[in-house]
């Protein structure tokens, strides 16, 4: 039976399960269970570069296709010890200008993290920072669906994991070339968001796969053509 080895790209199927509960899965129906979001689907990784938890990437090396595994993990090698400098006392004034009011029990998301609120009294807020899985033992149960093979499948891969969404692109000799979109009415960055990314993950990008990522600067040519033609006519009009 073939194996799968360090940097190979592999479509996974999993559930992880703490305390006899699934917390995270590629199951859709188990995903509907936990209320996790319905698009839900296997998940293509690259094996050895920090698209999993740790332990999980490091157990994968060898392992057959097609085959079921149940892998046990200990806190250290899942999602760490408890740390009890994450646990924080905040003004309760934080939460409130957020239009959030704090309730013991509470899971909230503050400042990009996940955390839970321990207690509320006197104007103070304890919070819990952790993990919600830190200090768990967690189970995976999965198996490896496939090899992937396609250049194209692995980017698509590469972009969902490390930018959360998807460009069109190109391949150019070694190089993919990806097309800058009309950006979210809510996005800060503007169309300047592609740019940043790219700027962040071109090095991993290139160690994983030996591509380098770059902007099709043809097709920001040619926007900006279209542009300034729409702009020509519409100043025509005005004459």
């Amino acid at each position: 039976m073939e194996t799968v080895q360090k940097n190979d790209f592999v479509e996974i199927e999993f559930n992880g399960i703490a305390n006899n509960q699934i917390f995270d899965t590629t199951n859709k129906e188990e995903a509907k269970k936990i209320g996790l979001d319905a698009d839900v689907k296997p998940l293509i990784i690259s094996i050895g570069n920090d698209m999993i938890i740790k332990g999980f990437d490091e157990y994968l090396p060898g392992k057959e296709i097609q085959k079921k595994y149940t892998l046990v993990l200990s806190q250290e090698k899942a999602f760490g010890k408890r740390n009890p400098s994450m646990i924080k006392t905040m003004p309760i004034k934080v939460f409130l200008e957020k239009d959030m009011y704090p309730s013991p029990g509470m899971t909230i998301q503050l400042d990009n993290y996940i955390a839970k609120i321990l207690s509320v009294s006197g104007g103070r807020v304890i919070v819990d920072f952790n993990n919600p899985l830190a200090g768990k033992e967690v189970t995976y149960e999965f198996e490896i669906k496939r090899k992937v093979e396609d250049i194209k499948e692995k980017i698509n891969a590469l972009q969902e994991f490390f930018f959360r969404e998807k460009y069109d692109f190109e391949i150019k000799d070694k190089k993919v070339l990806l097309k800058n979109k009309k950006p979210d009415p809510k996005e800060p960055l503007g169309e300047k968001k592609l740019n940043f990314l790219i700027e962040i993950y071109k090095k991993k990008f290139h160690e994983i796969i030996d591509f380098d990522f770059e902007i099709d600067e043809t097709a920001e040519k040619k926007k900006a053509e279209k542009i300034e033609e729409k702009t020509d006519k519409i100043e025509e009009k005005q004459q």
